[in-house]
């Protein structure tokens, strides 16, 4: 099993920034794609970004493309999620994902899930 832990959720203002981190353990790290997903309330879980195990290909949403950035460090076992340019309808809670395969956009093809971490942008 590989187990997730997201942090850096919190409340920020319009405009403002945010770093969230998954602690990843329980397996070898580097072998995982990740993926960062979030779930707004009475609304489907959404794709925001995911990144190879090798950090060499990158996707984003089109909402979040220009002001969000994911990385990894794999000798960390931790991937990151810097979101910049916050807008309140990014308020969602976050969660990462990992997979043992090429990095994809779909929320079912994941295998591992993080308990999320809540993010509320006010206007």
């Amino acid at each position: 099993q590989l187990q997730l832990v997201e942090s850096g959720g919190g409340l920020v203002q319009a405009g403002g920034s945010l770093r969230l981190s998954c602690a990843a353990s329980g397996r070898t790290f580097s072998n995982y794609a990740m993926g960062w997903f979030r779930q707004a309330p009475g609304k489907e879980r959404e794709f925001v970004a995911t990144i190879r195990w090798s950090g060499s290909t990158i996707y984003y949403a089109d909402s979040v493309k220009g002001r969000f950035t994911i990385s990894r460090d794999n000798a960390k076992n931790t991937v990151y999620l810097q979101m910049n340019s916050l807008k309140p309808e990014d308020t969602a809670v976050y969660y990462c994902a990992a997979r043992s395969r090429l990095e994809a956009t779909v929320a079912r093809l994941y295998d591992y899930w993080g308990q999320g971490t809540q993010v509320t942008v006010s206007s």
